[in-house]
């Protein structure tokens, strides 16, 4: 049924992925039907909630709300919105060039287009939110926005200063999403470790994860976009600890060498970034380290990028993604530097430093042969059922495949799977029947 059907889509992180949820949780309330990210939204309203994180992410979503805007025009859709990032960023300019979209929301206000939809009889219901994940896991968000500022960054201009959540309102929403079946909680922000800095000055994260993995059923807690500096260190004793909190950290170290990370302005050296990833594997044995670097950054020299490499092989994380710096509007690197790299030189580096950790991924996973894992299952694809260790998140890392032939498996359950074979990110295994 068309009529009161949103169609909602999401661009971006998962950060953004937790805002369209509520949304839907929203807008479900008032008697509306929600899809996301539908093939072929059938929807009379259309909300885009928008990435402007970096210029392919900006495109992506300024292409998408020109595709609705033209199905608007064609009678297609009756009502077109568009939320989050982008429109929090660049809202003025955006009104004046897409006039056929009926109303801009920015990161925080999006709820006021229920009101706008609805009038002052709308319901306000804000406990509810609408899980667009496979019923098993799900994100949890425990705070928005960054103080750290560093020089390339421009989500502090986008989202402000860092607001922690309460701690009991987290708490008493994983207890709900565990009723409602979930086992397994991503906890994300743009900078999880700064948790509470803001309410009293102490970084709270430890706290906020023991007393996570304390609620019953709560049986996988994996943890998203630590920074370096200050690194809460209690949190590795409640990740030793806790048998339900995953040996997998998600830290963006950036850079390694004191030339780039003194311009990128990340307030850490290169002996305390490789003391820290020591600490890591020593306080937390078995620890997979997800991280993303950075190449390019204006006034990277070829002595730099050595140093990069050279962090790269003796680190050897178990997860890297790597990207070349695009300047962006506002940031304090667009103000005062330079983009003084080549194009073709920050492509040569970041496919040099993908290749070496190739090799790194080809030869951990491998290590993993012969062992035997804890896997969740979450679907079934063609002839294997699909599935994840504690050391992968959803979408982003490696996948366990295991045939379907073997024996029949339930989606969102757990099995012991004994690895047999690896290739360069997936691994492939056998279910052991208890």
């Amino acid at each position: 049924m068309k009529k009161k059907t949103i169609d909602i889509i999401s661009l971006g992180c998962s950060k953004n992925l937790v805002d369209s949820e509520w949304l839907m949780g929203l807008m479900e309330a008032n008697g509306y039907h929600c899809t996301h990210d539908s093939d072929d939204p059938q929807g009379e309203i259309v909300v885009v909630n928008t990435c402007g994180f970096i210029a392919d992410a900006k495109e992506e979503s300024i292409n998408t709300i020109l595709e609705f805007a033209q199905a608007k025009t064609e009678g297609r859709i009756e009502k077109l919105f568009v939320m989050g990032c982008l429109s929090e960023r660049y809202l003025a300019d955006l009104e004046k060039e897409i006039p056929e979209v009926d109303g801009w929301y920015g990161k925080f206000n999006y709820r006021n287009l229920l009101k706008d939809l609805e009038g002052e009889q709308f319901v306000a219901c804000e406990g509810h939110r609408h899980i667009t994940t496979p019923s098993h896991y799900t994100y949890i968000k425990i705070s928005e926005g960054c103080d750290r500022h560093c020089a390339y960054c421009a989500i502090p201009l986008i989202t402000g200063r860092h607001q922690s959540r309460p701690m009991e309102e987290i708490l008493d929403e994983v207890r709900q999403l565990v009723k409602k079946g979930v086992k397994e909680f991503n906890v994300i922000a743009q900078e999880l470790t700064y948790y509470g800095v803001d309410i009293d000055g102490r970084q709270h994260i430890p706290e906020l994860i023991e007393r996570m993995a304390d609620i019953p059923g709560v049986a996988w807690i994996r943890l998203h976009y630590a920074y370096p500096t200050h690194f809460p260190w209690d949190l590795l004793r409640v990740m030793r600890e806790k048998p339900n909190v995953c040996k997998y950290l998600d830290i963006a170290l950036q850079h390694i060498s004191d030339n780039m990370l003194s311009r990128m302005q990340r307030h850490v050296t290169k002996a305390e970034t490789y003391e820290l990833v020591e600490r890591l594997r020593k306080e937390v044995p078995g620890i997979h380290i997800r991280t993303t670097l950075m190449v390019g950054f204006p006034g990277e020299t070829e002595e730099d990028f050595e140093e990069l490499k050279t962090f790269v092989k003796w680190a050897r994380f178990e997860r890297m993604g790597a990207f070349a710096y695009s300047e962006e509007e506002g940031t304090y690197s667009e103000q005062h530097y330079d983009d003084d790299v080549p194009e073709e030189v920050k492509q040569r580096r970041l496919d040099q430093l993908m290749r070496i950790q190739q090799h790194i991924s080809e030869e951990l996973e491998a290590e993993k042969v012969g062992k035997t894992l804890k896997v969740i299952i979450d679907r079934q694809e063609g002839d294997y059922y699909i599935g994840r260790t504690e050391f992968c998140s959803p979408e982003v890392d490696p996948e366990v495949l295991i045939p379907v032939v073997e024996r029949e498996l339930t989606i969102g359950a757990f099995y012991d799977v004994l690895i047999t074979d690896s290739e360069e990110f997936d691994i492939y295994g056998t279910t052991i029947i208890l």
